[in-house]
């Protein structure tokens, strides 16, 4: 991971009903640490949409699977250091 990347991202893909929910509850905890979520559309790159197309929403922290379907926002927030 590049140190130019969010540390929040969030894989989404449009009509995604949990993608939606995450998105929101992602915003709130990410606003708690001072942090923007980036939204990758997960159908827009073939090789993200291979590894995780069948998941999202995805939740990526510092480049790493965090979470997906749900946000876990427990684990989250300790990861934050919230």
């Amino acid at each position: 991971m590049s140190t130019d990347a969010p540390r929040l991202q969030l894989l989404t893909r449009a009509g995604c009903h949990l993608c939606a929910v995450a998105s929101e509850t992602l915003d709130r905890v990410a606003a708690e640490a001072d942090l923007t979520v980036a939204a990758v559309d997960v159908d827009a790159d073939p090789q993200v949409q291979a590894e995780y197309g069948d998941r999202v929403p995805v939740v990526l922290l510092d480049g790493r699977e965090h979470s997906y379907f749900t946000v876990d926002v427990p684990r989250l927030r300790r990861d934050l250091g919230l």
